[in-house]
């Protein structure tokens, strides 16, 4: 379909929103205006408040977008008053200031959770985390971040399936899917959410659960930030004491390569499969030099699990961060392998079958001879992690084959110091995956699945889902939001009708 009639269908679809752009004088207004209904809620681009808020998202890219002003909601209702009054331009014929929704801040690309001169509304004032009476399901609020979740539940030795290292918040991370230490267990993370707490266009504040609005409870297990403004997310728990796991080390060389590709093709056999085991092989360019690592978790309170001695019998560097922890202590060592932002960054995903050492091994000397062209990119780090996609129970809008355990995932990050690289870097990344992409399909291994949470905004992640997936979504969108508000007012992110 050409460029034209992808803009006429949107055009017909979404008119009343979509007819016009509001001006700077008209976010200013509505900045102004719920500044003097809800006193405290706005901040502006000259206080602490916005500029914190602006140097905690995690990239560059989005530090970069310069908001007319942030809201900061603390409960339900003002999110409800908030909508129903950056639309009422719109039903007066006039543009309606766009917006941008935010949690933990952590999507790379620009323009993913913040807005440049529209209002941004940071949502990490809605964290309340309340457990049910007979605790099996934990309802958090919608900025909340796992990272400050995970201690208010281990008390009872509980967890919930969030994010694996700090700073991930709720909002983004399962309406896109979700990886979790439990996801070969249990799926991807919004396969295990009861029901949303949803503000729609209209500002109608509903809840969506298997049985009521079953429709919008399954568009959100997937749909991003496409149907609204979720206030509140029922997470099923799970108990857990104790885990094991952290992040080991080895020297870059032929022989740990081989080993560490004859490893991975086992542990993906079907025959090995164990639930309570989720890894990862890291591997990493920065200073034209080479380094590679597994991040290795076990569920379950048992050291060096047998499951992962493929990988731990292979001669490694000293220290390692492999330990017996509660889940929130694991999340915390984990994310001091990590920086806490970034210039630059982008990245590329793709999911596979799993096959022998020889397919892991040609994609690493791809990705190695691919990487010394980048090498003089200042400031350049490329990362290529593999590492299983979660075992599905089929409750999302994947359109993936539930209980399947030979599925990998493998994701290709940079992060850089310039601007002015952006494009050079990109086409690069882009190379690297359709090269890897290419192997694949030579072998009847490839998957058009594309992860949303590691997708780049060229990728198409909601246009992997197949066909009629897609178009239940953009069903469910017109049901909910007829008008196309989180379609063009909300313009960030992956959208249902480009």
């Amino acid at each position: 379909m050409s460029h034209f009639y992808l803009n006429l269908f949107r055009l017909v679809a979404f008119l009343p929103v979509a007819a016009m752009t509001a001006q700077p004088q008209q976010t200013t207004d509505i900045c102004k205006l719920i500044d003097s209904l809800l006193p405290g809620r706005i901040s502006y681009p000259d206080t602490a408040i916005y500029r914190q808020s602006l140097s905690s998202y995690y990239t560059g890219q989005e530090r970069d977008l310069k908001p007319g002003c942030i809201f900061r909601p603390t409960r339900t209702s003002e999110v409800s008053q908030f909508v129903k009054l950056i639309t009422a331009d719109g039903k007066h014929g006039r543009p309606t200031p766009q917006f941008a929704i935010r949690g933990g801040g952590h999507s790379l690309f620009s323009g993913a959770a913040n807005i440049d001169g529209g209002v941004t509304v940071d949502m990490r004032s809605m964290k309340s985390v309340v457990l049910s009476p007979d605790h099996k399901v934990a309802s958090v609020g919608g900025g909340a971040v796992f990272s400050d979740v995970y201690p208010q539940v281990v008390p009872y030795n509980l967890t919930v399936m969030g994010g694996r290292i700090p700073g991930i918040a709720v909002g983004g991370f399962t309406t896109g899917g979700g990886v979790n230490f439990l996801s070969r267990r249990y799926g991807w993370s919004c396969d295990n959410i009861y029901a949303y707490e949803v503000v729609l266009a209209s500002g109608e504040i509903i809840y969506a659960t298997a049985s009521s609005h079953s429709d919008l409870w399954l568009a959100l297990k997937g749909g991003s930030n496409n149907f609204g403004i979720i206030t509140r997310f029922d997470l099923a728990t799970f108990p857990m004491g104790q885990m094991w796991g952290g992040v080991i080390q080895f020297n870059y060389t032929k022989t740990v390569l081989a080993a560490q590709a004859k490893a991975f093709s086992a542990f993906m056999d079907p025959k090995n499969f164990d639930d309570a085991a989720d890894m990862g092989i890291i591997l990493g360019f920065q200073n034209k030099s080479y380094t590679i690592g597994n991040s290795l978790f076990y569920v379950e309170p048992i050291a060096d699990p047998p499951t992962f001695q493929p990988f731990t019998s292979i001669p490694s560097l000293s220290p390692n961060s492999l330990a017996l922890n509660n889940v929130a202590d694991t999340v915390t060592q984990f994310g001091r392998f990590l920086p806490d932002d970034v210039a630059r960054a982008t990245e590329f995903v793709y999911s596979f079958k799993n096959s022998d050492a020889a397919l892991y091994t040609d994609l690493i000397q791809t990705w190695e001879d691919s990487t010394r062209t980048l090498a003089d990119i200042e400031g350049l780090q490329v990362q290529f992690l593999i590492q299983p996609q979660p075992t599905t129970n089929g409750t999302n809008s994947f359109g993936l084959t539930p209980g399947q355990t030979d599925v990998a995932m493998s994701v290709i990050t940079a992060a850089y110091a310039n601007a002015a690289d952006d494009g050079t870097v990109q086409r690069y990344l882009k190379a690297i995956t359709k090269k890897h992409e290419n192997i694949l399909r030579n072998k009847g291994l490839y998957l058009p699945f594309k992860y949303l949470n590691y997708a780049d905004l060229s990728q198409d992640p909601i246009g992997s889902y197949g066909q009629h997936n897609k178009a239940r979504l953009q069903a469910v969108s017109k049901k909910y939001d007829p008008n196309g508000l989180f379609q063009t007012g909300v313009p960030g992110g992956f959208k249902l009708f480009q």
